[in-house]
């Protein structure tokens, strides 16, 4: 049992109250936030970009499909890895319950990467996931939005990863962007989030923040896993359901 203070139940109840307190100040703050976030200003996107797709070659405006919002989950899988990113594969275990809510609410959810689409198919079918994932390969999608960056950038010294100088010699991080496309089909960048301003997509880290002994690591490499490398772990097949509605 961990060394941790034993109290009555209304010294527990004094002291959930003055919690209870923060957490609310909490949500309040997130809600500032999503408010300023919202009022950002847009960037209008004039570079053609193109992507690979089970179904074909695609701008970016059609990968929209149909939609005016898209968010785009920028998966750590260069051409030159045999497997994706744990931590981006962690989070995007939590990606698929999400789909049907949020097509359904005008927003299309796909992530992007530089592998060959073949490299992102096969690792795709690998771990059992339904989203949708396009390859950017040989593009400079991810090099503009700031998660890929070659050694010609690094070595200049004006690479800039979350907003910031780049510390050390990354090829490939995470990230998360939003555009919208109007009427005249016109797409918009709207906003951008890298390091940890992803977290709050990992469901299970939200959870583990209220369990007892919280997310009891060092770093998420200390205990996270490739959810097909756990040692209970079922095959993909039995963890595949039903597809997602459109």
């Amino acid at each position: 049992m961990p060394n941790h203070k034993i109290a009555s139940r209304a010294e527990w109840l004094e002291a959930r109250k003055a919690l209870l307190a923060h957490e609310k100040e909490e949500t309040r703050l997130r809600d500032r936030n999503a408010a300023e976030r919202l009022a950002l200003p847009w960037v209008k996107v004039d570079k053609a970009y193109s992507f690979d797709t089970p179904d074909g070659r695609k701008s970016l405006a059609e990968l929209f499909d149909g939609r005016s919002q898209l968010m785009v989950y920028h998966f750590m899988l260069p051409p030159e890895w045999e497997a994706g990113c744990p931590g981006c594969s962690f989070l995007a275990d939590h990606l698929d319950g999400t789909l049907p809510h949020l097509n359904h609410h005008d927003v299309t959810l796909i992530a992007v990467s530089r592998a060959p689409l073949e490299r992102i198919e096969a690792y795709k079918v690998r771990m059992g996931w339904r989203f949708p994932w396009a390859s950017s390969f040989g593009g400079d999608f991810n090099y503009d939005y700031g998660v890929s960056f070659t050694p010609e950038i690094l070595a200049s010294g004006t690479a800039t990863y979350n907003f910031e100088p780049v510390e050390g010699q990354p090829t490939e991080l995470p990230g998360l962007s939003a555009f919208y496309k109007d009427e005249a089909g016109q797409v918009f960048h709207t906003y951008s989030s890298y390091g940890r301003g992803g977290e709050e997509m990992i469901g299970t880290y939200m959870l583990l923040d209220r369990a007892p002994l919280g997310r009891n690591e060092t770093s998420m490499g200390d205990w996270m896993r490739r959810h097909d490398e756990y040692d209970d772990a079922a095959p993909a097949q039995a963890r595949q359901g039903d597809p997602v509605p459109a």
